[in-house]
């Protein structure tokens, strides 16, 4: 039996990251790419097993995106399954915003999961699996975070759209809308995660927005990415899976 591959966008840090570990924990040949170098270099040697690879890519260069495409072709001549954990958070106001800043996570999310998709897809093996990290964002809303909201509601629509598109070939589409989920974009520029701040205890551990009273750890993010690319989700496309302690259950 030829041994699965996957291919992990933004698989160097965080969620993604997670998620790489545990599909190659489980024996799988794994892609990672990643716009950091330095993070790559740091998450390649935690892949158990053997065959790997970590490739610098920025989704949004055009001829990066198609170097990489030609080099999984050359190297894999296809894969099983597809998951775009790229990602980025800035706050920055919607009218005040430099207009380029404010478009960059359209850009990477949004644009970036697109490009990859029709980039990739035709590689993909029959029967395969797509599935993107959206966020409990796709459907609600915070100040300062208006192109955040916008591009991960784009990607819930987006692969809706895919799993429509895909279906005749028997390939599956779904994306997974985690809460607060403890990771490096949990951190500030100044060093502090939001995860331990008084804010965070008071409006989601004292008074139980958050019913589990703890943010999540990538993990258990990566748990659900491994369901769904296995046999047992095998009717399951189109979904939001959410991944949030309970968090949007409430007031």
């Amino acid at each position: 039996m030829s041994r699965k591959k996957v291919v992990v966008l933004g698989g160097s840090s965080g969620i993604g990251k997670a998620i790489a570990e545990r599909f190659a924990k489980e024996g799988w040949l794994v892609i990672i790419a990643s716009s950091d170098q330095s993070k790559l270099d740091a998450a390649y040697p935690g892949l158990a097993g053997s065959g790997h690879e970590a490739i610098q890519l920025d989704i949004r260069d055009d001829a990066r995106l198609a170097n990489f495409v030609s080099h999984v072709r050359a190297q894999h001549a296809d894969f099983d399954v597809l998951i775009n954990s790229i990602g980025v958070s800035e706050h920055l106001p919607v009218l005040e915003a430099d207009f380029a800043q404010w478009d960059n996570a359209l850009q990477v999310m949004l644009y970036g999961t697109v490009k990859s998709c029709r980039a990739l897809l035709p590689y993909i093996k029959q029967g395969g699996r797509v599935i993107h990290i959206t966020s409990i964002h796709h459907e609600r809303v915070e100040k300062g975070s208006s192109a955040y909201g916008m591009a991960k509601a784009a990607i819930t629509q987006f692969t809706r759209s895919l799993a429509l598109e895909l279906a005749p070939k028997n390939i599956l589409a779904n994306t997974i809308a985690p809460g607060f989920i403890d990771t490096p974009m949990s951190v500030d520029c100044h060093g502090q995660s939001e995860l331990e701040t008084a804010w965070f205890h008071d409006n989601y551990v004292k008074y139980d927005h958050l019913p589990l009273k703890r943010a999540g750890k990538p993990e258990e993010v990566a748990g659900v990415a491994y369901f769904l690319a296995g046999p047992d989700a095998s009717y399951v496309t189109g979904s939001v899976v959410t991944v949030d302690g309970g968090l949007t259950v409430t007031f």
